[in-house]
């Protein structure tokens, strides 16, 4: 999804009319399919990346943006062979993936989370750092099938494994390996090329998308393809150096933070100057970016 888009988002979201992003997704949107590898495709528009698997077992999908897009959705993967979904994976709870659920499961599609994930979207839920509140989902947009940890799923010849990662960019997120295509959804714990959302509201922490950015990195190599959640496809090399961003920035703010640092206070030390360049030209600029992790920093 193109940057200027995502900075549009989070603005909407920052005011809290999610009515208007449901209408301008509605309106504006395009969504495009890019062949990832064999019939492993990414699908792009307007929320998070939607990984997608084809073949004689079913299509298989990896969260569902937002649910004016599901037509649209589905007419993309009509376009490269695939059908209704017969599966679907949530990542986690976050409205620009789990958004189109309700009108999959209407639909016959099995859905398929954490347990976290479910109980975020039965409960409702409310993003702080956005002023963002969600009421309970209806019975239609429930995942059916939950997990405490791991999932394999042996469909159109592969073995696909759904892996938890906990305390990361929420406390339900997982990240799913195409084990013989070499290819990996990494969820939101990847936004390749800019600082990354992290939900500490809702149980994320900067320490464990570290940790589950390792996990993703000890199952890849240097073949492997990664979709994330947020920005263009990503090679290994690019998650590397994802990792490392998000090592430095961790390291300096929990420095600042221990020596009783206030976020305000933080931000004029200008602890991210370096990176900013890099890495500040997505949905947050360095400063904004801290002023948002900084209680997910400990």
């Amino acid at each position: 999804m193109n940057v200027n888009i995502k900075i549009l988002f989070a603005l909407i979201a920052a005011i809290g009319l999610t009515c208007s992003v449901n209408a301008f997704a509605q309106e504006d949107a395009k969504i495009e399919a890019t062949q990832v590898r064999g019939g492993i495709y990414m699908l792009t528009g307007q929320g998070g990346n939607i990984g997608l698997f084809i073949g004689d077992d079913g299509s298989f999908m990896i969260d569902d943006q937002f649910a004016p897009l599901t037509d649209k959705i589905i007419a993309a993967v009509r376009s490269v062979g695939g059908d209704t979904p017969k599966y679907l994976i949530n990542t986690h709870f976050h409205g620009d993936h789990t958004g189109g659920n309700e009108n999959l499961g209407k639909a016959g599609t099995l859905i398929m989370s954490h347990h976290e994930v479910r109980e975020r979207l039965v409960n409702g839920y409310f993003i702080g750092a956005f002023g963002m509140k969600s009421p309970p989902a209806g019975d239609a947009a429930l995942p059916t099938l939950t997990y405490a940890d791991n999932l394999h799923l042996h469909i159109n010849d592969d073995t696909v494994r759904v892996i938890h990662v906990p305390s990361a960019h929420t406390d339900g997120d997982s990240f799913v390996v195409f084990e013989k295509a070499n290819v990996v959804h990494a969820g939101d714990l990847v936004f390749n090329g800019f600082y990354p959302f992290v939900d500490g509201a809702n149980g994320g922490s900067v320490r464990g998308m570290i940790a589950g950015v390792d996990r993703i990195l000890a199952l890849t190599n240097d073949d492997s393809k990664i979709i994330p959640g947020h920005g263009p496809l990503a090679s290994r090399t690019d998650l590397q150096a994802y990792r490392d961003m998000l090592a430095t920035a961790y390291e300096r703010l929990l420095k600042l933070k221990n020596e009783g640092l206030s976020a305000e206070d933080a931000i004029v030390n200008k602890p991210l100057r370096d990176l900013e360049q890099r890495w500040g030209g997505g949905i947050f600029s360095g400063d904004k970016w801290i002023s948002l992790v900084y209680p997910a920093v400990y």
